[in-house]
């Protein structure tokens, strides 16, 4: 006789899509956030870089709406939905679009949509070039998949032992919550490597990236936007483990 309490792979699968895709929705503004602070470099490291445009995570959605208007914290969102399929030439696009807000007045954009994107950096750097920053991006992934899903349990496991807690929502809440600051403790520094050489065709190599940041800025700066960084992975795991969990609940009755 089957277990009322489990649900059949095609349930799990169909939970697992509509909670990651829901999370991602809810957290594009905080990734947008996360790549501007990231793709923002030190004051004097280079040539014209001056005060820093955006200071902390609400400063800088703060300073993005009100630019570029509150539909600017969802650039990229198109091409980020299909980056599972398509991979690192949706990923690239996305991060290029969120990075346009960094120019300076005056300045005419370099893209006027996801499509546009495309066809420009085809034009101007090579077909090549769409697949810049594909290693970070891969290990990038790899790290933080891997520790969100090998702490979450962990982390859930954990607090259901502590006298008083159940099993609901607010256990996930707080599962969700360390297994996004673990994922990013972890995998800050590539995330960051990932969006300087996706935001800028400048760097020669991953290696050439880590190098330049490291000597230029420190080793602090792979950490640069961790607190948006935490934003943006917290609140996608709350939201995706909160909607999944709650999901398999209807499936099971």
């Amino acid at each position: 006789m089957s277990d009322p309490n489990q649900i059949s792979f095609a349930q799990a699968f169909f939970c697992s899509a509509f909670a990651a895709s829901f999370a991602e929705f809810c957290t594009i503004p905080l990734d947008t956030a996360k790549v501007r602070l990231q793709l923002q470099k030190k004051a004097g490291v280079d040539d014209g870089v001056g005060l820093p445009k955006y200071k902390g995570l609400l400063g800088t959605v703060k300073t993005i709406a009100r630019e570029e208007g509150v539909s600017a914290l969802w650039k990229g969102i198109v091409p980020g939905a299909l980056a599972i399929t398509v991979a690192n030439p949706t990923d690239l696009v996305k991060v290029r679009l969120q990075a346009e807000g960094q120019l300076p007045p005056g300045v005419p954009r370099r893209y006027s949509g996801a499509m546009d994107a495309y066809l420009t950096i085809l034009r101007q750097e090579g077909l090549g070039a769409l697949w810049t920053g594909l290693g970070p991006n891969i290990a990038r992934n790899a790290i933080i998949n891997a520790a969100e899903l090998a702490s979450y349990d962990q982390v859930k496991q954990t607090i259901l032992k502590i006298p008083g807690f159940m099993d609901n929502v607010f256990t996930h809440l707080l599962a969700g919550l360390g297994a996004g600051l673990f994922a990013v403790f972890i995998g800050s520094p590539v995330d960051v490597v990932k969006s300087r050489m996706m935001g800028d065709s400048t760097y020669k190599s991953t290696f050439d990236c880590f190098l330049k940041t490291l000597i230029n800025e420190g080793f602090l700066a792979f950490y640069k936007g961790f607190l948006p960084n935490f934003g943006r992975v917290g609140a996608w795991n709350v939201v995706m483990f909160l909607t999944f969990e709650q999901a398999k609940r209807v499936f099971r009755g």
